[in-house]
């Protein structure tokens, strides 16, 4: 027994030894999978939830910065509205797209890839910086950029950077691909306080992106990179070489065949001079037609502003031209002397042409619409209107001499007088108190007509800014009105009585072309067509021989009525065609009285306004209306002419009021000019009426 040796038994310490390392390894092995299986899930947790959050909420209010245009009857580009950034918004459809694959061949190869941030990009951009031990590409993609420029400043920061990318994925979540690219190409800055791909291709090249070569859409996918190393303007070889390196990147990409960029490198690009903005058509106009659209339209000041919105107007770029140069020359030789002149179609109470004065960048006060100024004698057609509603007839007659009237049941007294003086002190006729602007007839009129009615009219034909009171002096214009609302009262008389109010706006579109505004002219008859016509004819006289405004007949070739008016501060001419109802008024801003040469400046510019801006309209009569007969009168007595009276004219009445009796005076024929001043020139100063009775007949 003794002999049997017993083997020690194993120990726990050199058994472990032998199983720690192979254990260890395994349970560190089991921690890792585990650690980091748990930490993918987590992640993609906080990713998943992280995501969910930034679709969920909503991206920063921002707005994008739109030019508004304003454009004239035809279509034509009146000015540009904007505060700091000139942009027109286009649809991406209506970009080149030559200009589409030039931009995201420079700035975003991936584009339709990535979901906001190019990974690959910042990887293979990482690898080129250090190869150049400086940071010469960058990896930001167009989503970033966008996001920046719509929600964030420039500056060079880690929190700037992460809230772009953020921005950036979350527009990639609520924006399509093509969306994201449109929004950034009309933001994108060009330079020259030019944003957007159309003003930035209508100021480099004066057409629209759509109209875009691959040559040019190169050149500008190459600005945006540096505006003030790229742009032509700045440095034309720069930025012709910038060009190339676009067109070899586009080979790059596969987007264009060498050949092609070839061919377009070598293509001479007519670029716009870049010349100062010129002197703004039509300001006064442009002023009024922001005030309609803000306080009558309901458009707000930074929709009309910088909301992209397009104005179609009335105005005829033309015809305000025209004016504007007349209002011009005639005012040369007068330092400080003011004119305004306001156009409207009578037909439709479009506003065709605006001058508020004679220098808009001196003083932008707008005296078309300034009712501080009286209307003097240009007034009596009005009151002349509602005389002939009345009862009156061409003929219908007072004495012309200084008279002392009476008035509130005798209670008060008014004596007009005669500029100059000058009375006929005899009995005168309704076409020879026009044409001479007789104030005591006129004075005579409105006391029997009742100035009550006569200001019922006046509302009626659109003066509605004056107070007027029912007083004698009433005749004579003494109530102040504006320009504006003597075209539109004798725009009625034109157009036969029915009132189309004045409207500038035709209709207001937003940056997408949705209508936000169309006019809808509402034509009102004021009175009949024939009382209208009769009192058209009437004021014909004043363009004729004695005549107020006879002195510029010869500029005037074709029919046209009118009125002038002048008192010691203000000159008026107001008259119409059938096409055009024009109003001109000359003085100064402060009450200072006109010399008699200032007084006569309006009838001028008038004439040679009206005579210009209808160049390309044949001369067209007064359109004869039913209820009117044309006679042959007596001048002298006012009744029918016969053999026993030669001496005669042709004069228009309303049907039923015309003469019934003969003149039965015998007088001996005599020179048309001593009996009739006021007729035309002819045989018995009747050619002219016969033609105008021929053409309507």
């Amino acid at each position: 027994m003794s002999d049997i040796k017993q083997q020690p038994a194993p120990s726990r310490s050199s058994k472990g030894k032998e199983e720690v390392p192979s254990i260890r390894f395994l349970r560190r092995v089991k921690k890792w999978l585990s650690f980091t299986i748990t930490a993918f899930v987590i992640i993609g947790a906080g990713a998943l939830l992280t995501l969910l959050y930034l679709r969920a909420q909503a991206l920063p209010v921002t707005k994008m910065l739109q030019t508004s245009q304003i454009y004239d009857a035809h279509g034509e580009w009146i000015d540009s509205m904007y505060a700091g950034q000139n942009r027109q918004m286009v649809p991406l459809k209506d970009i080149s797209p030559f200009l589409i694959k030039a931009t995201l061949s420079v700035e975003d190869r991936n584009f339709y890839e990535h979901l906001g941030v190019d990974f690959k990009g910042v990887a293979r951009a990482a690898i080129v910086n250090i190869q150049h031990m400086a940071k010469v590409q960058g990896a930001g993609t167009i989503t970033q950029q966008l996001a920046r420029n719509l929600y964030l400043n420039h500056d060079k920061t880690w929190s700037r950077k992460i809230k772009e990318t953020l921005y950036a994925v979350q527009l990639e979540m609520q924006m399509s691909k093509d969306q994201i690219l449109e929004s950034y190409l009309n933001q994108i800055y060009y330079g020259h306080s030019t944003y957007g791909i159309e003003t930035a291709s209508e100021l480099f090249f004066g057409k629209h992106a759509s109209e875009l070569t691959l040559a040019e859409s190169a050149l500008l996918a190459g600005v945006p990179k540096g505006p003030r190393y790229y742009s032509p303007y700045y440095d034309l070889q720069s930025s012709l070489d910038r060009q190339k390196t676009v067109l070899q990147t586009m080979v790059d990409s596969g987007l264009i065949t060498q050949k092609e960029a070839s061919e377009a490198a070598k293509e001479k690009l007519v670029i716009q001079p870049l010349s100062k903005k010129k002197p703004a058509v039509a300001p006064y106009f442009r002023d009024y037609v922001r005030s309609i659209a803000i306080e009558q339209l309901g458009i707000t000041e930074e929709q009309f502003d910088q909301g992209g919105i397009k104005v179609y107007t009335t105005l005829d770029l033309k015809t305000q031209k025209i004016a504007e140069e007349v209002v011009r020359k005639q005012l040369a030789p007068y330092s400080e002397l003011q004119a305004a002149l306001i156009a409207i179609d009578p037909r439709t109470g479009a506003i065709k042409a605006m001058v508020g004065g004679k220098e808009y960048a001196e003083n932008q006060f707008n005296r078309v619409l300034s009712n501080t100024r009286q209307p003097g004698s240009s007034f009596k057609p009005i009151m002349y209107l509602a005389a002939l509603q009345q009862g009156f007839t061409p003929v219908t007659r007072y004495k012309s001499e200084p008279t002392v009237f009476t008035y509130d049941n005798g209670r008060q007294s008014y004596m007009p007088s005669n500029f100059g003086d000058q009375y006929t002190n005899d009995l005168m006729d309704m076409r020879s108190a026009i044409a001479r602007s007789d104030n005591i007839y006129a004075v005579h009129t409105i006391l029997d007509v009742g100035p009550e009615k006569v200001i019922e009219l006046a509302h009626q034909m659109g003066i509605t800014g004056s107070s007027m009171k029912p007083l004698p002096s009433l005749a004579l214009g003494t109530y102040p009105v504006s320009p504006l609302e003597m075209a539109s009262a004798f725009g009625v008389i034109a157009n036969q009585g029915i009132h189309a109010e004045a409207t500038a706006i035709e209709r207001i579109e937003d940056s997408l072309g949705n209508v936000l505004y169309q006019a809808q002219p509402q034509l009102v008859k004021v009175v009949d067509p024939a009382p209208a016509y009769v009192l058209t004819s009437l004021m014909e006289s004043v363009f004729e021989n004695g005549g107020t405004a006879s002195r510029v007949a010869k500029t005037i070739k074709r029919p046209i009525a009118g009125k002038t008016g002048t008192t010691n501060t203000d000159a008026w001419m107001v008259g119409f065609t059938p096409e055009l109802s024009t109003a001109v008024w000359v003085g100064y801003d402060k009450d200072k009285n006109i010399s008699t040469v200032e007084s006569h400046l309006a009838a001028p510019i008038f004439a040679e306004f009206t005579e210009q801006a209808l160049s390309a309209i044949p001369p067209k009569l007064f359109q004869l209306p039913e209820g009117v007969v044309n006679v042959y009168i007596d001048p002298i007595s006012g009744k029918l002419s016969n053999e026993d009276c030669p001496n005669s004219r042709i004069e228009a009445f309303i049907s039923g009021s015309e003469p019934t009796t003969y003149c039965t005076e015998k007088r001996a024929p005599v020179e048309e000019s001593k009996t009739n001043e006021l007729a035309p020139t002819g045989k018995n100063g009747t050619w002219w009426e016969d033609l105008k009775r021929w053409w309507n007949d």
